[in-house]
């Protein structure tokens, strides 16, 4: 019998190519940056992609993104049929067209919320990262935009040699200027990045143990790596006890390319992440079910047969290393991710918490309807965690007021940070 394919958690959407800023990092071809590309999906076949992406699974999140998908006419119009199918539409952007107009009328197209790239708080790094004078300015004052609007926002935070030194500055100035989550993205070098120097080891190891350790202490913010599957080592390592990976039922762990997040190309290709190329699909010949539940590298990457370091890891099934990595520099989606600096130890692999077969408790309708607001990534994690609590109590029935003292409990009267606190990991070229 052949095994069912879960639906993605996330898929994130490259609307457009077109793009207003210059990236030396961006994983997209900049030939089309300034005029897009006739071979972009329409707005017809946006929204016929989505209708497909529905019916895999109703409460994926897609993230739109780009290029810059500011930049596309019709990006509310998508957006608000996204948002009318169930869908958990956001936006990956480099703010520098977001203004008050905008985020009004993002909102009312049913954005949940936005990521917006801040790559440091000096505006002439920024600037230069970024390829244009004054991007930092309009990039600030999107955030007060969002702010003002009642838009969620998040900070992309792309890490390297240079500004690494100003991740506990940002994780403070995220705190303060009231976004949910700051998210550490650690660059894979393909595309127009092949070129670009983005980190070495030793300031990887460091930064992620310093990402590891504030999203252990924050409590107003939400601190995350992404594109560094090590990190949820690193939480295992610091606190065994910490509910953010597979161990705890927390499935966002380690690397999701082609297991539970795939990425559209403007023109219609699907792809396991930005940062592997190749196609496993293209929309204008296949249905989306079908790539994503048959397309061989996907299926690959399922079952995965690593090698070197990562085939003989104790972390394997909660980490597995980045797939994009050894892919762009050894040719091999296999291969161990060279940027970890961890030997295995030779102990028993760490398993996924398994499911459960039979919970054994009743759930009122008010709070099945609250858990099915939680993102499908950590749903397990909270159903365990919400009945264990009832449990401990003597109770049989699962009522909202225990979802909500377990809130109180973790975060404290303000709620958890997040879209519902929830975060996403798709990132577009430049806007990402």
């Amino acid at each position: 019998m052949t095994k069912a394919v879960d639906p993605p958690f996330l898929v994130a959407f490259n609307l457009t190519r077109r793009c207003n800023l210059n990236c030396a990092h961006c994983y997209l071809d900049a030939g089309t940056r300034m005029d897009g590309d006739r071979e972009e999906l329409t707005t017809a076949e946006v929204e016929a992609v989505l209708d497909e992406i529905v019916a895999v699974g109703d409460e994926t999140m897609v993230v739109l993104t780009g290029g810059e998908p500011l930049l596309r006419p019709d990006l509310e119009s998508i957006a608000r049929y996204g948002a009318g199918l169930g869908l958990m539409m956001v936006l990956g952007t480099n703010g520098t067209a977001l203004n008050d107009n905008r985020v009004s009328a993002l909102k009312n197209a049913g954005v949940s919320g936005v990521g917006i790239s801040l790559d440091s708080l000096h505006p002439a790094y920024h600037d230069r990262f970024r390829g244009y004078p004054g991007a930092w300015e309009k990039t600030m004052a999107a955030i007060d935009a969002c702010r003002r609007g009642g838009l969620s926002f998040q900070i992309h935070f792309s890490v390297t040699d240079d500004n690494a030194g100003e991740l506990e500055d940002m994780i403070g100035f995220a705190r303060e200027s009231g976004a949910m989550v700051l998210n550490a993205f650690f660059l894979v070098c393909t595309g127009r990045g092949e070129s670009f120097t983005n980190i070495c080891a030793e300031t990887y190891d460091d930064v992620l143990a310093r990402v590891t350790r504030a999203a252990y202490g924050e409590s107003g913010l939400m601190v995350r790596a992404k594109c560094a599957p090590h990190f949820k080592r690193l939480a295992l390592e610091l606190d065994p006890a910490w509910p953010i990976t597979a161990a705890h039922g927390y499935e966002a762990g380690g690397c999701l390319a082609g297991t539970r997040y795939c990425r559209i190309t403007p023109e219609g290709a699907v792809t396991a992440c930005p940062y592997i190329e190749e196609e496993a699909g293209s929309l204008r010949r296949q249905s989306f079910s079908t790539i994503w539940r048959h397309a061989p590298q996907f299926r690959a990457l399922r079952q995965p047969v690593l090698k070197g370091r990562c085939g003989v890891c104790e972390y394997s099934k909660v980490c597995g290393g980045c797939r994009a990595r050894p892919l762009a520099r050894d040719g091999d989606v296999m291969g161990e991710d060279f940027l970890c600096a961890y030997q295995p130890q030779g102990g028993a692999v760490i398993e996924p918490m398994p499911a459960r077969i039979d919970g054994g408790l009743r759930w009122s309708p008010e709070a099945e309807a609250r858990l099915k607001r939680v993102p499908p990534f950590v749903r397990r994690m909270v159903r365990k965690r919400v009945e264990d609590y009832v449990r401990e109590r003597g109770r049989e029935r699962v009522t909202p007021e225990d979802m909500q003292a377990l809130v109180r409990r973790r975060f404290g009267d303000a709620g958890p940070p997040g879209f519902g606190g929830m975060e996403f990991p798709g990132r577009g070229g430049r806007s990402g």
